[in-house]
């Protein structure tokens, strides 16, 4: 039993200062230009560290002349370990550069058998509130309770270890971020070549023949026609008969996503406990049409609607394709999501400031483009794929956070022992 609780027989409890040194950064004056004008030095600040991130380049740089006179020429090496003690206190960072950093930003030198990469991770786990400084003025640490923080202190080779398994993940969460940004920039390449040429592969555009539009060039065979005279807004039948004690869907504003094509979630409600509300159908298409939802691209499909109707909240237009009309709603689904689109309707909406809403004149009005439907399938099925892919990773990017976390918490605690594994060097 120890003061951090109880570990295994062979973990040391040290104080910080005990097992490394440190260094606490400067932050030149702003009124003097010439600290910050022609900057050659890499300077870092709380805004540039993330969780358990690494530094390659940094949004501010400081003079030849601030680096003379304000940091006495101590550059912060490639490799160190820096560690934020003001605001977001125990966050934690590794240099891939040479740099130099603010006051609210220690380095730190461990020392002996303390290894940099444990230290990395543990920092970060570190309830600091007994710590604080100042409450009052904000959250902050000073350097002698920077030195007196308590840590375990495993034998190196299990730090080597711990540290070795929390990167794996790690690292494997950053490959998965890495897929989903190339993910979504395929996604947005294939949105504008699609809606200017149809499903054809970058080899055969020259053979596609383009017509000019009120919208732009698109092939031939498509027409550009008025949203409101291809889709119809819903609204609640009038033989409908709904018993006030049934239970029917309602979509609140914050189960609409602003990336899933898909509705995943709803409420149960009782019909006498909507009072106001949008009727919907399932398969609608529902578009939130007050500000900030509408310019975040909040929209949905309610094609995992469990009943033929529901209910959303009024602040949405919902709409279907018309009858003996050849449109699909994934189609305008994906049309709909086009920055330029958006930008378009966002500047048509109507109201005082914070809550301007997308009359429904506008949306009715919109020309969109219209190919045929075999073309219009194609299209949805492509850009789905993709967003297939994306929520895939989006999901197993949750899994590895998750892991980690536990993991992070288990290791750190001895409650997941890793002394026996075998790591490569």
């Amino acid at each position: 039993m120890t003061e951090l609780g109880a570990l295994p027989e062979e973990w040391e409890v040290v104080r910080l200062g005990e097992v490394a040194d440190f260094f606490i950064g400067r932050t030149p004056k702003r009124a003097e230009k010439s600290y910050w004008d022609n900057g050659k030095y890499s300077w870092i600040s709380i805004a540039d560290m993330k969780d358990f991130g690494f530094i390659s380049k940094t949004s501010e740089k400081v003079s030849q002349l601030a680096f003379e006179k304000i940091f006495k020429e101590n550059i912060v090496p490639k490799g160190t370990l820096i560690m934020s003690f003001k605001l977001t206190i125990g966050r934690t960072a590794i240099l891939n550069i040479d740099a130099l950093h603010n006051e609210a930003i220690i380095s730190i030198y461990p020392k002996g058998e303390l290894l940099k990469e444990f230290l990395f991770y543990f920092l970060p786990t570190i309830d600091f509130s007994n710590y604080y400084d100042n409450v009052v003025k904000g959250k902050t640490l000073n350097s002698s309770k920077i030195k007196n923080l308590l840590l375990p202190l495993p034998p190196l080779p299990e730090q080597q270890k711990i540290a070795a398994v929390l990167s794996a993940v790690q690292e494997a969460k950053e490959k998965t971020e890495a897929v989903i940004a190339a993910a979504k920039a395929l996604k947005k390449s294939m949105m504008k070549h699609l809606f200017t040429y149809g499903p054809v592969s970058p080899e055969e555009v020259e053979k596609v023949p383009l017509k000019e539009t009120e919208i732009g060039p698109v092939p031939e065979d498509w027409e550009v026609v008025k949203l409101g005279d291809t889709f119809e807004f819903s609204k609640k039948p009038r033989n409908l008969k709904i018993k006030k004690d049934d239970f029917v869907p309602f979509i609140p504003m914050e189960m609409i996503s602003e990336t899933n094509k898909s509705i995943k979630s709803w409420e149960e409600k009782r019909n006498s406990e909507i009072s106001s509300s949008s009727f919907v159908f399932r398969n609608d298409i529902i578009i939130a049409k007050i500000t900030p939802s509408f310019e975040n691209g909040k929209q949905a499909i309610l094609d995992n609607l469990p009943t033929d109707f529901g209910y959303a909240t009024t602040e949405i237009w919902a709409l279907h394709p018309a009858k003996n009309v050849k449109a699909i709603t994934y189609y305008l689904h994906y049309y709909l999501k086009i920055n330029s689109i958006r930008k378009i309707l966002a500047g048509k909406m109507e109201g005082s400031t914070g809550r301007q809403r997308l009359p429904k004149h506008v949306l009715e009005n919109l020309p969109i483009p219209l190919p045929p439907l075999p073309t219009q399938q194609k299209i949805a099925s492509i850009l789905s794929a993709i967003d297939a892919k994306i929520e895939a990773e989006e999901n197993k990017k949750k899994a590895l956070e998750e892991l980690f976390k536990s993991l992070l918490h288990n290791l750190m605690n001895a409650k997941i022992r890793v002394n026996q594994l075998k790591v490569s060097s």
